[in-house]
């Protein structure tokens, strides 16, 4: 949308993600009204305050979200919501949490790192760990942290935005094109979505057939590359496990016949092998970034 001055938006959902989607669209002058099913109580309600102050009308309780208020040219979902599918039925636009993150973006917005899947906060927090060892200004939001929208209005000049995304948030995705992106686990086909529109790096778990199959189906840029993740011996085009070193075999020249050391079992928390797993891929798309192996490593080792 090119502007949002004097758009009536309708926001569902008094969540973080909610609150951050009426805060900034208001910002850019926009006309909110948040609907919520849940009475307000606790954090929410001082939510529900704050927003009102800022010139929000704000209706909780049962009931509050069973009708699209009249007047409403925009549909903004904190959360997943039935007047979805009442909003598309009068033609207008829906917007998702991500979609309309990716869509306030600025224009010196930096690169999108994002994880799709159930362990997809704990892959972001190594990744993000290893790209500050390497020197990058980077912001990590998303499931479990700081609201999407929030993130992508932030003016500090970060270097890289690391997302950690769930089923719910690539619902509606929009555009949304990573830098690189991985999933932990092919448990939703939606997850493919964030595969969609890579530029650089598609990270997969090499023993998740339905994750190589999501990988496989994504409409990338061309170029973009298919990158394996195992707990084995990594062949080429892979990140993996030789003996007790965490090994590259993807992000060198020389990767035919050699690979890199990324650092080895002793410099993770422990060896399980989901932590294992969560490390390799940070690892390839910290790799898939620019990050060199000794801040792979250092990474790791400020998480240990």
């Amino acid at each position: 949308m090119s502007s949002w001055e004097g758009v009536r938006v309708t926001v569902v959902g008094l969540t973080p993600a909610g609150f951050a989607a009426a805060d900034n669209l208001m910002h850019l002058g926009a006309t909110v009204t948040l609907l919520a099913e849940e009475p307000a109580t606790g954090e929410d309600e001082e939510r529900a305050k704050l927003l009102e102050v800022l010139g929000a009308t704000v209706r909780t309780g049962p009931g509050s979200t069973a009708d699209l208020p009249v007047g409403t040219d925009a549909l903004v979902l904190g959360e997943e919501h039935p007047l979805a599918g009442a909003a598309a039925g009068f033609g207008l636009p829906v917007w998702g949490e991500l979609d309309l993150a990716w869509e306030l973006r600025s224009r010196e917005s930096p690169p999108w790192l994002a994880v799709a899947g159930e362990r997809a906060g704990r892959v972001a927090d190594h990744l993000a760990a290893m790209l500050r060892a390497g020197g990058h200004r980077t912001l990590t939001c998303g499931t479990g942290g700081l609201p999407l929208v929030e993130a992508a209005m932030d003016p500090t000049p970060y270097g890289v935005l690391v997302a950690a995304l769930d089923p719910a948030q690539l619902h509606r995705a929009g555009g949304f094109a990573a830098h690189s992106a991985a999933v932990t686990e092919a448990t939703d086909p939606v997850l493919g979505r964030v595969y969609e529109g890579v530029e650089h790096a598609c990270v997969y778990r090499v023993e998740d057939a339905a994750a190589e199959d999501l990988v496989r189906e994504a409409d990338v840029v061309e170029g973009a590359r298919a990158i394996g993740v195992t707990l084995g011996t990594p062949a080429v085009g892979m990140v993996g496990l030789v003996d007790d070193v965490l090994a590259d075999r993807a992000f060198i020249a020389e990767r035919q016949s050699s690979a890199a050391e990324l650092g080895t079992l002793a410099d993770l928390s422990a060896d399980e092998p989901a932590l294992l797993a969560d490390a390799l891929t940070a690892a390839a798309l910290a790799r898939a970034f620019g990050v060199e192996p000794v801040a792979v490593r250092n990474g790791l080792r400020t998480l240990s």
